[in-house]
Order: structure tokens, then C-alpha cells, then sequence
């Protein structure tokens, strides 16, 4: 049977909804984390020693982004080969709205826990599945994380300096595109089955959801020039657009981009250089592209004599999109975040005092959820299995078997 309550509009828009999360590292977590922000009941089911993420060394920092992504979740313990940890999952299938997993293609069937085996408990079953190729094609058995996606996906291709070797995204961009999109089609298929009582499964790869951000290095493959390298720095994917470029301050660099000539004749009111806006070799996009090289030159030196943030409040000031180059250790305590309750300072049980994120998603009226830390290892072991009817005693049995 579903857990849906109705929606009153005070509460927040998942609230009633019961995902059962057998996702690990960032893909699929990320997925569940913004369903437990929007008010799901999401229970993390964990095998024996707790999920890969939350195993890694907490004094390295390298266990933070377990607390990043787990907030607001329950946690389990299960070990689904073993019979009665496959039964008892099935039991809690009945109870849920929502599975969803990001193993490798053909796990869940090796388990015995597939979209059919599940439907077959609950018809109105929501089963969703991450990975890095899908669930089919010549790439599905391929192992898959964010750097081979990455890989594969072009977006070591086109990041970088042409002169240099290609170069992974500092950020883990494959597995949270690939999160954002599972996140979408889990609540887009919520959406159907409240119109038609159906269930269905999902199918996301990550590969596919890269695809669209590569957009203007796509295109200029498209283009009249052949000379277009594929890594350009700082410079737009496409050369098609200048200034567009990260420039030197006196204490740093900055980003400007100008995508227009409103744009460009702001920064030249800021440099203080109105004459340029007759400049014939300068007058559009398409010859300030012409003359890329003497633009950024020009630009580089007039930026260099300020300081970073001064000039970032000039160029504020005149309407021109910028932005400092800020470090980690800045964008941590950016203020605006703090302001608008996206990043919280919160002691942890584990990790001590670190900076956490709220959902991107804010729903206008409704506010966010009370924070709450990742929980500890199957900490709600006792009450999930109760509802199933798990005694004590059977539950003492299961841990010393080694299904709990």
C-alpha cells in the first residue's frame, strides 16, 4: 500500500512519500538527499559495515561528504544476499513509494530484488536505477565513476589548455548532473502515478545528462571554423564570445564575460576607455572575436591594477557580469549562502564542526526541514523492523547471523 498523505500545502512537497535509498558515494545519494530535503521518508539501506562513503578516513576529511549527503535520512542495516535480508527488504517494498539503487547494471537482478520482483509486492513501485552507461547499450557493463565519465563524456576533452593534456572537472560533475537528473525522474514518475496509479522504472545514466552541457563545443563542430581547438582554457567553449576570460588582479583573478555589446560597452565605461566604443575593428561580437588575443591583452593589463574585490565592485557597479576567483576556504563562509540558509555551521557526532549544505531547492512559503545530521549506522534498525513485526529476539538472531 502507498504512504501518501494528502498534500494540505503546509507541508513540504514529498512529506508522506517513503523512499527506500540503496544508493552509495555521490550519483545516487545526492538523488535522495533533495527528496529527504523536499520531506520523503527516506530510509537508507545499508549493507554489513555501512555504505562505501562512510567508511572512509573521517580524519583526512574525506568522510564530510557522507554528512553532506545523508542529512535528514534513517538508517538501516541489511544484508540483501542473504535470504531473510532479501525478505525482509521485499517487506519493506510493500511500505514504500519509491526504491532506488545506483549498483552496477544487473546487481538488483543478481539479488533477486529487480523491478519485476519488486512489482510484484507493490504494483504502484517506483523503481529507480543510476549508473554511469545505463541499463543497456554496448557501454552498459563498463565500470563507471565520475572520472570515466567524465572520460567519455568529452569533458576531459574540452577542459584545459590546448597546449596541455586534457584535464578532469574539479568538481564531480558527471555523478551530480547524474543525481539531479535521477532526483528529477523519480519525482516526475511520482507525478504519473498520482494521475494513473501506475508505477514504473527509471533508467539514468550519467553519460546522457553530461551530454547537453557540452552545448558550445558541440556547436562549434558545427561551425564554419576548423581552427577551434577543443580545450579553451578560460575562453568560451566556442570562441564565439569576447572578452570572455579570467583575467589577473594585483591579489588574484577574475572572471568577466561579456555577451553582448551592451555588455562590452559597460566594461569600457568602467576602463574608462569610451572612445573604443567607435572603434571600427571593435564594433561586434564577431570582431572583438577577430581580435581576441589584443582584447584579453588589453583587458589583463587594465585589470591588474586593482585588487581583486575592489574590482569586482567596480565592474558591479557598471553592470558587467564578473565574479572573483574565490577558494574553497572563501565560498565555505560566502555569506550569501549563509544568508539564505543554503550552507549551515553545525557541530556533527562524527565529523565536529563543519559546514553543511541545505537543498538548492527552496519551495517559496513552505521553508526547508529541520536539519538533522547523517544518522549513525543502522540507527533505526529497531523502529523500521518493528513496523514489520520483528521482534527483539528475532532481531538479536538476525544481527548474530549477520543479515542485520
Amino acid at each position: 500500500m502507498s504512504r501518501i498523505t494528502e498534500y494540505t500545502g503546509q507541508e513540504l512537497p514529498l512529506a508522506g512519500f517513503r523512499v527506500l535509498d540503496l544508493t552509495q558515494i555521490y550519483n545516487g545519494p545526492y538523488a535522495t538527499f533533495l527528496m529527504a530535503m523536499a520531506g520523503a521518508e527516506v530510509i537508507k539501506v545499508e549493507p554489513p559495515g555501512g555504505e562505501f562513503l562512510r567508511r572512509r578516513d573521517a580524519r583526512s576529511g574525506a568522510g564530510v561528504p557522507f554528512a553532506m549527503l545523508n542529512a535528514n535520512k534513517k538508517s538501516v542495516s541489511l544484508n540483501l544476499k542473504a535470504p531473510r535480508g532479501r525478505e525482509l527488504f521485499l517487506d519493506l517494498v510493500k511500505t514504500a513509494d519509491v526504491v532506488v539503487e545506483n549498483y552496477a547494471p544487473g546487481v538488483m537482478a543478481r539479488l533477486g530484488l529487480d523491478y519485476p520482483a519488486l512489482r510484484a509486492q507493490n504494483e504502484a513501485i517506483v523503481f529507480a536505477s543510476g549508473s554511469g552507461y545505463g541499463a543497456s547499450g554496448p557501454y552498459r557493463d563498463y565500470p563507471a565513476m565520475d572520472l570515466t565519465v567524465q572520460g567519455m563524456s568529452g569533458v576531459m576533452s574540452t577542459t584545459g589548455f590546448p597546449e596541455n593534456p586534457p584535464v578532469r572537472s574539479g568538481a564531480a560533475l558527471c555523478d551530480f548532473l547524474g543525481g539531479v537528473h535521477l532526483y528529477g525522474a523519480m519525482v516526475t514518475a511520482l507525478l504519473r502515478r498520482a494521475r494513473t496509479g501506475k508505477g514504473v522504472a527509471i533508467d539514468v545514466a550519467m553519460l546522457e545528462t553530461v551530454y547537453p552541457t557540452l552545448a558550445s563545443s558541440i556547436g562549434m563542430t558545427y561551425g564554419e571554423r576548423d581552427d577551434i581547438p577543443l580545450r579553451t582554457g578560460n575562453r568560451h567553449g566556442g570562441l564565439s564570445l569576447c572578452p570572455y576570460n579570467v583575467y589577473p588582479t594585483s591579489d588574484g583573478h577574475i572572471a568577466i564575460i561579456c555577451n553582448s555589446d551592451k555588455h562590452w560597452h559597460a566594461l569600457l565605461d568602467a576602463m574608462e576607455r569610451p572612445e573604443l566604443k567607435q572603434a571600427e575593428h571593435l564594433a561586434s561580437m564577431r570582431q572583438r572575436v577577430a581580435h581576441m588575443e589584443d582584447v584579453d591583452a588589453m583587458v589583463a593589463q587594465w585589470s591588474a591594477g586593482f585588487q581583486r574585490d575592489a574590482l569586482f565592485e567596480r565592474l558591479v557597479q557598471f553592470r558587467v557580469p564578473s565574479s572573483p576567483v574565490r577558494d574553497l576556504h572563501e565560498v565555505i563562509r560566502d555569506p550569501h549562502m549563509h544568508a539564505r540558509g543554503t550552507l549551515l555551521e553545525i557541530d556533527h557526532p562524527n565529523y565536529g564542526p563543519i559546514t553543511v549544505n541545505h537543498s538548492p531547492l527552496h519551495y517559496l512559503g513552505l521553508g526547508q526541514p529541520a536539519y538533522r545530521p547523517s544518522p549513525e549506522y543502522a540507527a533505526d534498525n529497531a523502529a523500521i523492523y518493528a513496523e514489520l513485526g520483528v521482534a527483539a529476539a528475532e532481531m538479536q538472531l538476525l544481527q548474530q547471523g549477520g543479515v542485520l
